[in-house]
């Protein structure tokens, strides 16, 4: 392992280990914390330009594999561990989390209390820092701190999102063939990729929809055609990374969905979307959620639900004007699920697919089904 520096918006520098790529990275740090599935949540597209601190104080002792991938690659900027374990043990074990990092050029930390980085963030909220193991004096990494753009003026999307159209072929993960199910669909739906992670991809299809995933640059006037034309069903705007206020072109393109009443979907940066462009913005929480126990109250049912999550934006109070509330954060009270009035739609901020888990929202996925 080699040294890395840390330097923190708020003047903090510290020194730690790296496991992971060489090099330098500005991002936004966050904390997660989930128990498992450190590999998902690093493979997870919405992560780009963050780094991510892991609670859970082990890392690494069972690897990584491909049929655990999120994504194509990974895109968050560094993750942060207490301690790294590079010699794991699991029979699913394909190679280290390591040498993921290395291959798709993400930062590794370790060594370092990400209990004390917790509570700063707890206590002062995210904030951007840079890590390299090749600056190590505070000025030098001030100025590239100081230098670089935040997080809220990058459109994080266009390097996540798919570049050509494809239909998912997987469903839901079988525990007792190891394999993928081959889905049973019956409806068809369009996919907006703004960084989609695959386990909502299979999970849609476990419900018994087709799902063809398209770039986010494609037009809304080719999707109406396509729904006009009964090709498709419906439309799914998934997750993604960012601030999604920047995102004017995709605010216009769904306002012609939602004019057109195509049933539409929406997870997470798809849920936000979806109150923009109603005419709500959205706003930045504190330090946001992340994490796989967060519990949501189902309004409807009047159940209690313990959820995935993995956001730093949520909708105002006020798009009550315009929908039902179906969940509520029991943190926080914040929104955590819509229905709208006037046309046929809905949406959740957390994650129903929640893989690893848990699994007590995936019923969300058949609503939609439902609803086409």
């Amino acid at each position: 392992m080699s040294k890395i520096s840390l330097y923190f918006e708020n003047g903090l520098m510290l020194e730690a280990n790296s496991f992971g790529a060489e090099g330098t990275a500005v991002g936004e740090i966050v904390f997660n914390t989930s128990l498992t599935g450190y590999q998902e949540i690093t493979t997870d597209p919405s992560y780009a330009g963050q780094f991510v601190t892991f609670t859970t104080p082990e890392i690494g002792n069972v690897g990584c594999n491909a049929q655990d991938m999120e994504s194509k690659g990974a895109y968050c900027k560094g993750i942060i561990v207490r301690s790294y374990q590079d010699r794991p043990s699991n029979f699913r074990c394909e190679e280290t989390l390591a040498a993921l990092l290395k291959r798709e050029n993400v930062l590794g930390i370790t060594d370092i209390d990400t209990r004390f980085l917790t509570k700063m963030l707890r206590d002062e909220g995210a904030m951007m820092m840079v890590a390299s193991t090749e600056i190590h004096d505070e000025d030098g990494l001030k100025k590239v701190l100081e230098s670089s753009p935040r997080i809220e003026e990058v459109n994080y999307i266009e390097q996540v999102s798919t570049k050509e159209s494809y239909i998912h072929p997987e469903g839901r993960y079988n525990t007792k063939t190891f394999q993928y199910d081959a889905p049973n669909t019956t409806k068809k739906i369009i996919a907006l990729d703004f960084g989609v992670k695959r386990n909502i991809l299979n999970e849609l299809t476990h419900a018994g929809m087709e799902v063809t995933v398209v770039p986010n640059s494609i037009s809304a006037e080719e999707i109406i055609t396509q729904f006009d034309a009964k090709e498709i069903d419906g439309v799914f705007l998934s997750n993604g990374p960012g601030d999604p206020l920047i995102l004017k072109d995709e605010h216009e393109k769904i306002k012609k969905l939602i004019a057109r009443k195509v049933p539409i979907f929406g997870i997470c940066l798809g849920h936000q979307l979806l109150s923009i462009s109603h005419g709500y913005d959205t706003y930045k929480l504190k330090f946001g959620h992340h994490g796989g126990n967060h519990p949501v109250s189902n309004v409807v049912t009047g159940t209690v639900e313990i959820t995935a999550q993995n956001h730093n934006y949520n909708v105002p109070d006020n798009i009550t004007e315009v929908a039902t509330v179906t969940h509520m954060n029991l943190f926080d009270n914040t929104i955590e699920g819509l229905k709208y009035n006037d046309s046929p739609t809905m949406s959740v901020q957390h994650h129903p697919e929640a893989s690893p888990g848990p699994h007590e929202s995936a019923y969300i996925f058949g609503e939609f089904a439902k609803m086409l």
